[in-house]
């Protein structure tokens, strides 16, 4: 049912019959707009046939609308009263299609679709009205928005533009905390200081004549993010958006891009898909992940790999078993609805029986009967280095440390993290947890982990440029290693030939030899694992990695925290 309310002089009346089906009309398309926008929430992310057909009339929808109100601007602005931030939410919700469109194809195209309408947002002002307002709810839909062009903008690398949005943001936020009394602000703080985060990638080392690599390709990827304290920015953790990052080509230019509404016609689209296909999970059970984990498995074509990604708090086993088997170990926690410590649930239960909320490694064996690479990064993650590979496909599973340096933390939390394309200083949050892990940090930008782990405050930016030259070499070389090694597991070489394992795999042996060589981190249990193991000598005790490693930290005058040579603690 449709309320339609009419304003303007005189009596409801008094107004034509076309201006009243005007109005009568928008007002359906409005509410019909509503509804199927609020109905893709309940939609299955796995699959296509599930959700392509409702995604495509909810743009019909959407397109009809925003034409309508194009056409009869003037009738609706004197018998209806349309708002010029009204416009702007039907703006915004066409770019959250394109932006959730997206992320379900991977295809930048709709990426830049909706950064087209959200770019129209800013330069039209359509929001510009709200702070006159005495209604904190429109604030926070402006807010909103800034988050999530923000989030495009990042995806795009346009990373000038995101400084110029974080000062409106950040303007805007100080301007609605003044104004009312909100229990939101920290959360809002912590949406800026989180941006400062969020940094370009380095270059993927080719693959040179005469390397022997398997033809695989990343085709598929889970991203979960399961945290109990981690910051949610825009419905990702930290983590999530790095790894997301982590696995995007360079985005099409801007000027390629489709300017109508809806989905690209066929003929439109990019002849192939540029990225591999993410599936985002924030805190899902169980159920929700085995259901995704199953669909991505069934489609994932041949030749093809299948990515997880798991930043989720550590389950640990409450009891000590007779054997060691797959569901011995602990895990990574599933959301539950009863409330969680620290990755134990309240609720008592018999130490004989496994945690139910949790995924074990034990969960996974299924999806190795094809090509699958697991990453790890929990309190847990040594839980999966207890792997078998049963069916002897390529599997690889890259694992976090389990514990960082106590020392480390006044290094993590010093001070001022600098924004790498200007002189602008922004703030670290106070709790390292919030802020993402250092392992995903390293997998993501590895001058960026090296950086936060030396604890410096800024840097040059001529400096960044020297520094990212230096790890051009070093990743070379550490390429070199991998396919050289007449020693290392199979897996990693049937995964060298794809751009995007290459590179984790290239970081994630510069940061096993980082942590190793820095003087705080002393422990086993603070140095990342892997299975099947990497060969030590060869690769994360290589004599020309430490020595790459300790060329970075004298170029960066850190040389101090770093030992000549590597104790034998791996």
């Amino acid at each position: 049912m449709v309320t339609v309310t009419m304003s303007g002089v005189g009596a409801e009346d008094d107004i034509p019959l076309c201006e009243r089906k005007t109005v009568t009309d928008f007002c359906y398309l409005l509410d019909k707009s509503k509804q199927l926008f609020n109905g893709l929430r309940d939609l299955p992310q796995y699959g296509h046939k599930q959700w392509q057909s409702y995604f495509g009339r909810t743009f019909d929808v959407y397109t009809k609308l925003w034409k309508f109100q194009q056409q009869h601007r003037q009738v609706l602005d004197n018998r209806y009263g349309l708002k010029r931030w009204q416009i702007g939410e039907v703006a915004s919700k066409i770019g959250q299609l394109y932006y959730h469109y997206y992320l379900r194809t991977s295809e930048t195209s709709y990426l830049n679709e909706a950064f087209s309408f959200y770019s129209a947002i800013r330069q039209r002002s359509y929001y510009h009205q709200v702070n006159k307002e005495d209604r904190p709810e429109l604030v926070v839909k402006k807010l909103r928005y800034y988050a999530r062009f923000i989030v495009v903008c990042l995806l795009l690398n346009k990373m000038d533009l995101v400084k110029l949005l974080v000062k409106e943001l950040s303007e805007e936020i100080e301007d609605y905390t003044q104004r009312f009394n909100t229990e939101d602000q920290l959360e809002w703080n912590l949406v800026l200081q989180e941006v400062a985060a969020f940094v370009e990638e380095g270059g993927v080392p080719a693959l040179e004549q005469g390397m022997v690599v398997g033809q695989l390709s990343l085709a598929d990827a889970l991203i979960i993010g399961n945290c109990n304290s981690q910051v949610k920015f825009s419905e990702l953790t930290i983590d999530m958006f790095r790894m997301l990052q982590a696995l995007e080509r360079e985005p099409v230019n801007l000027a390629t891009q489709s300017t109508k509404p809806g989905p690209l016609e066929p003929n439109e689209k990019p002849a192939k898909r540029e990225n591999p296909h993410k599936y985002l999970l924030y805190k899902p059970t169980f159920s929700q992940l085995y259901t995704f984990l199953s669909a991505s498995f069934k489609e994932l074509p041949a030749n093809s790999v299948l990515l997880v990604y798991l930043s989720a708090t550590g389950v640990f086993p409450t009891g000590r078993s007779d054997c060691e088997g797959p569901y011995d170990f602990g895990g990574v926690l599933t959301n539950t609805n009863r409330d969680v410590v620290n990755g134990e649930t309240l609720q008592k239960r018999n130490q004989a029986q496994k945690e139910m909320h949790c995924l074990h490694p034990g969960d996974l064996f299924p999806f190795t009967r094809k090509p699958l690479f697991i990453i790890v990064d929990s309190s847990n993650s040594t839980a999966y280095k207890n792997f078998s590979n049963l069916f002897g496909q390529p599997l690889v599973c890259l694992l976090s440390p389990t514990v960082y340096p106590k020392s480390m933390q006044d290094f993590l939390l010093y001070g001022v993290f600098l924004s790498l394309h200007s002189s602008v200083l922004l703030g670290f949050l106070t709790d390292q947890s919030q802020r993402g892990s250092l392992f995903t940090l390293f997998l993501y930008n590895p001058l960026m982990g090296f950086l936060s782990v030396c604890g410096l405050a800024s840097m040059r930016y001529g400096l960044w440029d020297k520094a990212q030259e230096l790890l051009r070499k070093v990743f070379h070389d550490i390429g070199q290693m991998i396919t050289g090694s007449r020693v290392i597991d199979q897996a990693y070489l049937q995964f060298y030939g794809d751009e995007f394992l290459r590179l984790l795999m290239i970081r994630f042996i510069f940061c096993c030899t980082t942590l190793r060589l820095h003087k705080h981190f002393r422990e086993t249990r603070s140095f990342p694992e892997s299975y099947p193991p990497l060969p030590k000598q060869e690769m994360v005790e290589s004599s020309l990695l430490q020595k790459h490693v300790l060329d970075l930290a004298a170029m960066l005058d850190v040389q101090n925290l770093f030992s000549e040579g590597m104790l034998d603690n791996y």
